[in-house]
């Protein structure tokens, strides 16, 4: 439509045409019944879903958790023994390469390097684990682990992206995003996606949970794990604060109307108004005072460590949150005073991956028991991973360095296969040698189990129609059930 109406010309600003919402608004509900009746003539509106998502098939979990673990685990010295380490502990790859007739490696100086820890198989499947990990071997029936990883680059940034986005650059939309964009969040009051920050940002920074080309309030809320969680949200909401509000989506509800639809503006007006409704919901979901003292202890809240305390109340507070229905909830895991605040033990490969173990081992495993306790293991998908391993020689002694041809991550919950080992790398963890999976099939599989196609999600973004997994990704469907 072509007319120009008195109600949208603006002094200083030229004369814009209608927009379909100033039409719509201005003329009969006769156009809205029209369209509703057409809608509910179609069967993927018509069916009876979750809230508004539209599933491609039935899902075997509603929410995620990814314990995202920056920097590098060493997968052979968490989830992936290999014996064969410990044989040729400290002989320099060159000299064994020659030995053993074996073409030489691109870094032949460089040592093998054992376990530091010990390895003991646990639980009905006897799956091993390293001593670095008591409290997640005690829940190894219920995980499936999978040890041939493959990643693109051995880079920190770019890797992290890649894992969050399917991308190794800043600009798309993260794994978060894409299930927000999918699925919406259970609960109005709450954000679809929420970051439960434990320390410093790892490395690719926040666009690691960022929204990129689809609307911003898909984007990740991040919560913190000291201090105030979200600044400016309190219980209390003064009478000034709402006038306020209000008065800030009157202007840009006009603003938007001067210049008809505008995703940015859009997304603006719907941010202000789920921090308004979040006023209530967070610190009501946050309050962990109201949680027993033996759940506290379970997730180590009285430990002595710090770090181990911030990060338990932040798992904590993942199971609080998808409780409430947040459709996907992610916790960082960055002690400050490692090295990048990370995994990344390029020296002090033992005192640091122990540190970050402590930190992470008890409330993650807490984080198991206690959805099974409660009836949530079965719709929650877990997922813990990192961008990349690290490798089983060393240029040190005492370190590891970034390593992407073969490492081990591991998923738990909701329609997933537990006590399963996926995949397998070489004898010395050096490659995947028994079906790789990528990140792309990572990604898919995630989907999957939301009943999500990956290849059916889609946005339409600079000419085409894009999606998490780009044209790659297959599910991983031996670790399901």
């Amino acid at each position: 439509m072509n007319t120009t109406t008195q109600q949208n010309f603006c002094p200083g600003r030229l004369p814009v045409p209608i927009s379909r919402r100033q039409m719509l608004a201005t003329t009969s509900t006769g156009f809205g019944l029209m369209s509703l009746s057409a809608l509910m003539a179609d069967k993927s509106y018509a069916r009876p879903v979750q809230n508004t998502a539209a599933f491609h098939f039935p899902p075997k979990c509603k929410n995620v958790v990814f314990f995202f673990m920056p920097g590098g685990v060493s997968h052979v010295d968490s989830f992936d023994p290999k014996p064969t380490l410990t044989k040729h502990d400290g002989e320099e790859l060159g000299e064994w390469a020659k030995r053993a007739g074996r073409k030489s490696p691109a870094t032949p100086n460089r040592k093998w390097k054992k376990c530091p820890w010990e390895f003991q198989n646990h639980g009905d499947a006897g799956i091993p684990v390293s001593d670095l990990f008591p409290h997640i071997a005690e829940c190894v029936d219920d995980i499936a682990v999978i040890r041939s990883m493959v990643a693109e680059l051995p880079l920190h940034a770019a890797g992290n992206l890649f894992l969050h986005s399917g991308r190794s650059r800043a600009g798309s939309p993260s794994l978060g995003s894409w299930i927000n964009y999918g699925l919406g969040s259970d609960n109005e009051n709450l954000p679809g996606y929420v970051l439960l920050n434990s320390g410093a940002v790892p490395p690719g920074g926040k666009e690691n949970f960022s929204n990129g080309y689809l609307p911003a309030n898909y984007q990740a809320t991040s919560i913190r794990a000291e201090g105030a969680a979200v600044e400016n949200i309190v219980a209390a909401r003064s009478e000034q604060q709402q006038l306020k509000l209000k008065w800030l989506l009157g202007q840009d509800r006009e603003f938007a109307q001067t210049l008809g639809e505008h995703a940015e503006i859009e997304s603006a007006i719907r941010n202000y108004e789920m921090a308004f409704r979040m006023q209530t919901a967070v610190p009501d979901t946050l309050d962990l005072s109201q949680e027993s003292a033996a759940t506290q202890e379970l997730y180590g809240l009285n430990a002595e460590d710090k770090d181990l305390r911030l990060y338990g109340t932040q798992c904590l507070r993942a199971r609080r949150l998808i409780e409430a229905g947040v459709r996907f909830v992610e916790v960082t895991a960055n002690p400050v005073g490692l090295d990048n605040g990370s995994w990344d033990q390029h020296a002090n490969l033992k005192p640091h991956h122990e540190k970050n173990a402590l930190v992470t081992d008890q409330p993650i495993a807490a984080f198991i028991k206690d959805l099974k306790q409660r009836g949530l293991f079965d719709e929650t998908l877990i997922l813990w991973a990192g961008e990349m391993g690290r490798t089983p020689h060393t240029g040190n002694v005492h370190g590891r360095d970034h390593h992407t041809s073969g490492f081990s991550v591991w998923l738990a919950g909701g329609g997933i296969k537990g006590g399963t080992i996926h995949g397998a790398t070489d004898e010395f963890g050096m490659h995947a040698i028994e079906n790789p999976v990528t990140m792309y099939d990572l990604h898919a599989t995630i989907l999957h189990l939301l009943g999500l196609d990956h290849e059916r999600l889609t946005f339409r973004y600079g000419g085409r129609d894009m999606r998490l997994t780009d044209v790659h990704g297959k599910v991983v469907k031996e670790i399901l059930t």
